[in-house]
This record gives structure tokens, sequence and C-alpha cells, in this order.
């Protein structure tokens, strides 16, 4: 299992609206409710992400999903 940030996809909204945030080979990527996607610093990620985590913001959700990949199985050959 595979545990960096890359695996990760973070959802935030409302009863209205979604974004979704990812991070990919560049940085971190939000693509916003109506479809278009920004470029983001950490630290902006963290400042979008910590006041849903924090209910600072009534009625504002949050969800992280892990990207599953295929992994690689260990084949071990037998002595």
């Amino acid at each position: 299992m595979k545990l960096t940030n890359d695996s990760y996809i973070v959802y935030i909204g409302t009863k209205n609206f979604i974004e979704k945030y990812f991070r990919d080979k560049d940085g971190w990527v939000k693509i916003s409710a109506k479809g278009n996607k920004f470029r983001m610093t950490a630290e902006q990620f963290l400042n979008h992400l910590l006041p849903a985590i924090a209910n600072i913001k009534p009625g504002l959700t949050w969800k992280v999903e892990y990207k599953y990949k295929k992994e690689a199985k260990s084949t071990k050959e037998k002595i």
C-alpha cells in the first residue's frame, strides 16, 4: 500500500457544490465545481482543507478517498 500524497483524492463541498483536490507529478490541483482546473501550493491546499476539518464553516463537508493502483505482487522463487 502506497501512503504518499499522490495516493489520495480530497473532496470538499456543501450540498450545492463539490471541489476535488489531488496531487500529481507537478503539485496540488483543484478541480472546481464548474470543472475548472487550478494549480496550487501545499499551503494553499491546507488553507482550503483546514476550515473543513476544524468545522469552522457550517455545512462544509469533506471526504478523502484512497486511489487504488495495481501494486506489483512480489514473486519469490522457492529454492
